[in-house]
């Protein structure tokens, strides 16, 4: 069921960013009086379509895509029959170059505007939540066994970022972060300050399902929340354990090593009550357990922002998704990220969450629909940047690309897209089975 409720919503969102994205196109070239034939969301077979004035417009049975034929360009559809035909002023081929151009650009427009928009109203309506620095400088990390493979140990306070200071625990381990070159954290490890180079290669860590789990999180104390019903333990909710035996206790990982430590044994317990410290024994359970349920002292933090700081954030955190898209290709041509980490259908859908929530959705939504701008301006012939490329030669030149060359660039084009797709879905494929 979750599975169905992720394919849904990754169905609903690529057939908005599909339909938006051919309607920027559809709605340009009619603009400057070219001949839209048909406008579709989802590829052939047809499930339906209807007419209205010149225009097809139809749903395909297979939703991953979408297209728009213009008189007179040269496509996918590489209707050779209809460009042998001497050019006819309704056509996309007989308009100046400065507007095939702007229709070329309209659906990737359309979709940075609608990414954008998404991502100011989601910061507008719920701000942004996060563990403040304060914990990991103050009070140190655990280090998991992904964070322990890159350097990192339990208990360093990590103080800067790449020699910056940083405001959010998320920043050790963002994308920004560890895309930057030669990147590192300054860290006080008992009570030495030393620099910790990322290793090479270890932005691809970030493809584990379980980095977060197997990275870092703060270090934080704690204090018993709650007991379970019939329970005789001699604990209240809020106190604190200073000591377990002889030794000291004040994070929770300290906590579960020595209960770990003295599974299946009685220790003397020093408990802070209040104003009032007392020992008492218990017995810890096989499964390292005491028998409560802790509570983190830890808070997140909240921003809100207006709705003119929401404009101003809600725009940096749209392209900043660009950006770092953008690095992540270079660094793939370069060797430092595993071209493994590209994803298709099958990856996009697990960027969704399991259970709807539409605040998720939208944001995935806005995401993918910056994503999609930023993939068809790549100048690969059959994408949108493709044709960009070609009009901007043009219009420098003077003179455009012979049909012949562009037929054979459009093929291809074709050929590296459906390369790449048999690629990212091969690479979805293996993950499936952990491979």
């Amino acid at each position: 069921m979750e599975n169905i409720v992720q394919i849904a919503q990754l169905l609903l969102a690529l057939s908005i960013l599909v339909g938006i994205h051919e309607a920027g196109h559809m709605l340009t070239a009619k603009m400057f009086g070219m001949k839209v034939e048909k406008f579709f969301i989802g590829f052939p077979p047809t499930l339906f379509s209807f007419k209205k004035g010149e225009t097809e417009y139809g749903l395909g049975a297979i939703p991953l895509g979408g297209f728009v034929k213009i008189s007179g360009m040269i496509d996918e559809s590489m209707d050779k029959e209809q460009m042998a035909g001497p050019p006819q002023p309704w056509e996309f081929r007989s308009k100046p170059a400065w507007q095939r151009l702007i229709v070329m650009l309209g659906g990737i427009i359309v979709n940075v505007v609608a990414g954008v928009i998404a991502f100011i109203i989601l910061t507008y309506n719920l701000g942004e939540t996060y563990l403040p620095a304060k914990y990991t400088k103050e009070q140190g990390i655990v280090a998991g066994s992904i964070a322990q493979e890159a350097g990192l140990q339990t208990g360093d306070k990590v103080l800067k970022v790449n020699g910056e200071d940083y405001d959010r625990v998320s920043d050790i381990y963002s994308g920004e972060t560890l895309l930057n070159s030669d990147a590192y954290w300054t860290v006080e490890r008992n009570g030495e300050v030393l620099d910790v180079k990322v290793p090479q290669g270890f932005i691809n860590e970030l493809n584990d399902e379980e980095f977060e789990l197997n990275f870092i999180y703060p270090r934080y104390e704690f204090a018993v929340n709650e007991l379970p019903e019939g329970s005789t333990l001699n604990l209240q909710k809020g106190d604190k354990i200073l000591k377990i035996n002889d030794q000291g206790v004040k994070f929770y990982d300290e906590y579960q090593a020595l209960t770990g430590q003295y599974a299946g044994q009685d220790v003397t317990l020093t408990i802070q009550r209040g104003d009032d410290t007392f020992e008492d024994t218990y017995a810890i359970n096989p499964d390292s357990t005491l028998g409560f349920y802790a509570g983190g002292l830890i808070e997140p933090a909240r921003d809100s922002y207006t709705f003119g700081e929401a404009v101003t954030r809600g725009t940096e955190k749209a392209f900043g998704a660009v950006i770092l898209n953008a690095k992540a290709l270079g660094k793939m041509f370069s060797g430092d990220v595993n071209p493994r980490s590209l994803s298709g259908p099958i990856g996009i859908v697990n960027m969704f969450p399991k259970t709807w929530d539409w605040n998720a959705f939208w944001y995935t939504t806005g995401f993918i629909s910056m994503i999609l701008a930023f993939m068809n301006l790549l100048p690969i012939p059959a994408l949108d940047g493709g044709h960009v490329m070609f009009l901007l030669y043009e219009m420098v030149s003077g003179s455009a690309p012979s049909d012949k060359f562009l037929e054979g660039a459009q093929k291809v084009g074709m050929v590296i897209l459906l390369a790449l797709m048999v690629f990212v879905f091969g690479n979805d494929i293996l993950k499936l089975f952990g491979i």
